[in-house]
């Protein structure tokens, strides 16, 4: 197959398809939120790239002053999600969507690349292994798992870092608590499903969505897509189903 990249953008993000993963007409609204977002943070220097393919490969990036993250990270570029699955795998299409996201934040004067992942590959994070042995390296962590990567273009140039908010995986707010935003299409639909899961069973839950980069960048979990906490400490970043979400619930005996 050619490796045709195409840049998502206002001129056609809302024909084109961004995740294959969501197809039919209950997941309008999921694909809809996303689209959204991405529109939104266009204007920050957001960019989307993917194979001209209905599948997920794609990189999708922004300069980090503006990421959805709580890092410090000046003059680098942050990769939001980076994923090829499937029958798209092994062809060297993560190698060329990384080469564009390098030649772009080159070309755009930064200082090299920076990515949220964890100790081992965990869902819905970028691959720890496929990122280090393109060189990325690991310059600081937060509770339990995370890990912040860089790849800097010179030597000696200033590591990115996680602010103290996130570093402990702690939050003050008691009971479950869901913070969430609509970085990914899913949450639109699974965060409020749980919600209402809890609410029938009577649970203190609260359910926080990030409505601003400046909000994001300020959370107690590095990953502002999705983080579940339990009386004050991280759960994970996993998108929760309402099968998972209640195998949890039955776990903590709730």
């Amino acid at each position: 197959m050619k490796m045709n990249i195409i840049n998502v953008d206002n001129r056609n993000i809302d024909t084109e398809h961004i995740c294959c993963a969501i197809t039919d007409k209950k997941g309008e609204c999921c694909i809809s939120s996303k689209k959204a977002w991405l529109k939104g943070c266009y204007n920050d220097g957001l960019m989307f790239k993917k194979l001209d393919v209905r599948g997920k490969v794609f990189v999708e990036y922004i300069p980090a002053e503006n990421a959805w993250c709580p890092i410090i990270a000046e003059e680098y570029m942050f990769i939001n999600c980076f994923w090829v699955s499937g029958k798209f795998k092994g062809q060297g299409y993560a190698n060329k969507l990384l080469e564009e996201c390098i030649s772009d934040a080159k070309l755009k004067g930064k200082k090299g690349l920076a990515v949220l992942s964890a100790k081992k590959k965990m869902p819905f994070l970028s691959d720890p292994k496929y990122l280090k042995y393109k060189g990325f390296e690991v310059c600081d962590t937060a509770k339990p798992y995370f890990e912040l990567l860089y790849l800097p273009f010179e030597k000696n140039t200033e590591k990115p870092k996680f602010k103290e908010c996130c570093k402990d995986g702690i939050t003050d707010k008691k009971g479950i608590v869901l913070y969430y935003s609509n970085q990914c299409p899913h949450t639109e639909k699974y965060a409020p499903l749980i919600a209402e899961i809890a609410k029938a069973k009577g649970i203190n839950f609260a359910l926080l969505k990030y409505q601003t980069k400046d909000e994001a960048q300020n959370a107690p979990s590095p990953f502002t897509t999705y983080s579940l906490f339990y009386e004050g400490e991280f759960v994970t970043n996993e998108i929760l189903s309402d099968s998972k979400f209640i195998k949890f619930l039955e776990g903590k005996g709730l």
